[in-house]
């Protein structure tokens, strides 16, 4: 067993399903009672504590098929329940028939024990069964550094990945390098003239409207001139263009790594564009969409019926000059995870400003014989910086942004992937530089950690003091009963459900949410039990409690690759 709070909802369910079949009310003899056994029972938690710990709707689920009262089913169905060999104490009917059960305390205890037991490994589920998921995400066009966003996409997607590893599934981290195509064109083209410009003067070479102005490209060229002098000055542009870009893509890769192992995010695959280019895949991939019979040529280029798939317009797939699409190599790619690697699941994590693109790609992916219900796109909203109370501004165009890097020299990683995660990917985030470095409880980072350091702290002074914790076999847990105990009892034991959650929805801002009303219920413990100056078995009780605690915090935040200081 992992998960206490699972095994009890099936023991919950299986008394519902056993009492089912015995109740005496008539009916059950249908088909469509018989199908009803097979289902699932709805098991929920009420709101209010008096309404019981778990709460069915079954007898009002049952109303149409027995034809008769949810009350009168209900009670004919708590008179049938059997709850030997379980947690549960009792039921009672409420309302219009609900059916609320009450617990026996031993489950937080034997729960508590369970912690003990999995150690680091507590909160790890099997729901994933082993299945294959890929997690492709920031995925930055490597022609420049990151920015805020692929800040956002690192905390997220690596936290989606850590979450499913975490529920059973065999996980794996992708980045795909756009090294072909439009932006290695403009890449370049801004390479050529800042490499040109040293020699020719900014008058004498002009710089593409459209290029790069960051001040990355100048480094690159004056780096290529300081070691190769003018050497490409005389060659034809394509070939000028063709070494610089040699030159400083690796370079530029090899930055982008660098920076995302520094935010401690290791991908098992740096997966090239050119790769699908080179190995015919592109080709081989346009061709199964002409056999969909969803292509049309128009205007010297092919065309894709997207329109078919809910988009406003058809997009094309091949333009006039003969070069792919993004959007073709884009289907191509995607076809490589689902068909060439086999994975029964891809998660994209893509920009808000991709949205329009979501009903394509799923579209496209039938029409090629993928299915398109493996495909999961996680769309995240923009972040807004904010420093001294004010936006800080940033601009591709000029080349003045915050980058990645700077985020994490300013602020910290623990402090990044916290607050990154700190809402849902549907929502706009507001990131508060000033906050995010507070040494205080307004930062919910520090809030957290602090927990952790105030759990080390007062298992380190007892520890000098010469008590240490017994094994938990010898321990009295039902010595734990205020309301304070009970509800930390309570949350910890809930951990592995938070990752189910977390997991199904892919939202990694459950865990956040977790680990802040944990601390709180910890700092609630904290100022109204008394550890040290109890009586020695309420003290080793309650030992036990917080080092428990401190087991579910670090790791709930190890998922989230943020530190958990033993020290503050």
């Amino acid at each position: 067993m992992n998960d206490i709070i699972r095994h009890i909802k099936s023991q919950i369910s299986q008394v519902t399903k056993d009492a089912l079949q015995n109740m005496e009310i008539n009916g059950k003899d249908t088909e469509e009672f018989k199908s009803a056994l097979q289902g699932d029972i709805e098991i929920e938690i009420p709101k209010e504590k008096a309404h019981g710990d778990f709460s069915i709707n079954t007898a009002m689920k049952m109303t149409k098929i027995l034809k008769n009262s949810p009350v009168n089913i209900a009670k004919a169905l708590t008179a049938a329940m059997n709850f030997d060999g379980t947690y549960i104490e009792k039921c009672e009917i409420a309302g219009p028939g609900f059916i609320n059960f009450y617990l026996s305390e031993a489950w937080l205890y034997d729960g508590l024990k369970l912690i003990d037991q999995k150690g680091d490994d507590f909160g790890r589920i099997d729901i994933g069964g082993g299945k294959k998921v890929m997690v492709e995400f920031v995925s930055a066009n490597p022609t420049g550094p990151m920015h805020m966003g692929n800040a956002r996409g690192g905390a997220l997607g690596d936290g989606i990945a850590s979450v499913l590893e975490h529920a059973g599934y065999d996980v794996t981290r992708e980045f795909y390098i756009n090294d072909a195509g439009a932006q290695i064109e403009k890449f370049g083209k801004s390479l050529e003239a800042r490499y040109m410009q040293i020699y020719k003067g900014e008058e004498g070479f002009d710089f593409p409207e459209d290029g790069y102005q960051g001040n990355d490209i100048r480094v690159h060229a004056k780096n290529y001139s300081d070691a190769n002098g003018d050497c490409l000055v005389d060659l034809s542009s394509e070939e000028r263009k063709q070494k610089l870009v040699d030159y400083a893509l690796p370079i530029n890769i090899a930055n982008l790594k660098r920076d995302l192992e520094k935010y401690r995010i290791n991908y098992d695959v740096w997966f090239k564009e050119s790769t699908i280019h080179a190995n015919g895949e592109v080709a081989e991939t346009i061709e199964l969409l002409k056999k969909s019979g969803l292509t049309y040529e128009k205007d010297d280029a092919l065309w894709l019926k997207t329109t078919e798939f809910g988009s406003e317009k058809d997009e094309v797939l091949i333009r006039a000059n003969g070069i792919p699409t993004y959007f073709a190599v884009d289907i191509a790619y995607h076809r490589n995870k689902f068909e060439m690697r086999g994975f029964d699941k891809v998660i994209n994590i893509w920009g808000a400003d991709h949205h329009g693109h979501v009903a394509r790609m799923e579209g496209a992916m039938d029409a090629i014989g993928c299915d398109s219900s493996k495909l999961k796109v996680v769309i995240m909203q923009l972040v807004r910086l904010i420093k001294d109370g004010d936006i800080a501004r940033m601009s591709k165009r000029t080349g003045e942004m915050i980058t990645l890097s700077d985020l994490i020299d300013e602020i910290g990683v623990d402090a990044a992937r916290f607050f990154f995660n700190l809402r849902q990917a549907g929502s706009h985030l507001e990131f508060d530089m000033d906050l995010a470095v507070a040494q205080n409880n307004d930062n919910p980072v520090f809030y957290v950690q602090y927990a952790h350091a105030r759990i080390c702290s007062i298992l380190r002074t007892l520890a000098e003091e010469g008590i240490t914790l017994k094994d938990i076999s010898d321990i009295d847990l039902s010595l734990l009963k205020t309301n304070e105990e009970t509800d930390l009892i309570i949350k910890l034991n809930s951990f592995p459900q938070e990752i189910e959650a977390a997991a199904n929805s892919l939202e990694p801002s459950k865990l956040t949410r977790y680990l802040l009303d944990l601390a709180a219920l910890f700092h609630s413990f904290y100022n109204s039990c008394r550890v040290k100056g109890e009586d020695e078995d309420l003290m080793q009780a309650r030992m036990t409690l917080i080092s428990l605690t401190r087991t579910v915090i670090r790791n709930t935040m190890a998922i989230l690759k943020i530190d958990a200081p033993e020290k503050m």
